[in-house]
């Protein structure tokens, strides 16, 4: 039986993909986007695999949607309806590392939010943050919005510059533990984000 560890973030364009590469590879894990919308440079999957996960580890999507916005859009915009009853984590060998789109609340169709899956799901999230201004605010939201579903917050992992006070604001706030940071990468390469991953996170917290 798998172990799923589900990514999601305060917003679009945080590093949860970055994130979510580290911690795949790092576990030695497989890694599945439910649904893919904006398939320039081949999707989430592929940006993955160019940082180290292996091919086979990437899990087909159950959708691949064309255009590049909220998923639940991006559906009607491509005439494709979206059954939420596909949209159940894989069971593999080993743990498996859930990658959502946007942010905690974003629509997978009109009636459903990524959120509301992860409560189905009843697998822990981790919360990916910028560590830039306003990120108090869309954390603390996020965390609450998560909470109040019942779902289970294994933690925050920020990334950016080091910003001891608004990460230390946050995790005494939202009660949450603070896994580490990953600071912005220049090259970004699978040697520099492992490197980067091991030094900034434990992995017995993903355990």
């Amino acid at each position: 039986m798998s172990r799923t560890i589900v990514v999601t973030g305060t917003d679009t364009d945080v590093g949860k993909t970055v994130f979510a590469a580290a911690l795949t590879r790092a576990l030695g894990a497989h890694y599945w986007k439910p649904v893919q919308a904006g398939l320039d440079g081949g999707g989430d999957a592929d940006g993955v695999t160019r940082l180290g996960v292996p091919r086979e580890h990437c899990l087909p999507e159950a959708y691949r949607l064309r255009t590049p916005c909220s998923p639940h859009r991006a559906a009607e915009i491509d005439g494709v309806m979206i059954d939420p009853a596909r949209l159940t984590p894989p069971v593999v060998a080993g743990p498996l590392v859930v990658e959502g789109a946007g942010g905690a609340l974003v629509p997978v169709t009109r009636t459903l939010l990524y959120a509301d899956l992860f409560a189905r799901w009843q697998a822990p999230v981790v919360l990916v943050a910028r560590t830039a201004l306003g990120t108090i605010n869309h954390s603390l939201l996020s965390i609450e919005a998560l909470r109040a579903r019942g779902v289970s917050v294994l933690g925050i992992a920020f990334i950016g510059e080091n910003v001891e006070d608004s990460e230390a604001t946050i995790a005494a706030i939202g009660g949450v533990r603070r896994l580490g940071r990953l600071p912005r990468l220049d090259p970004l390469t699978p040697e520099t984000l492992a490197a980067a991953f091991h030094a900034q996170f434990r992995l017995e917290d993903f355990r």
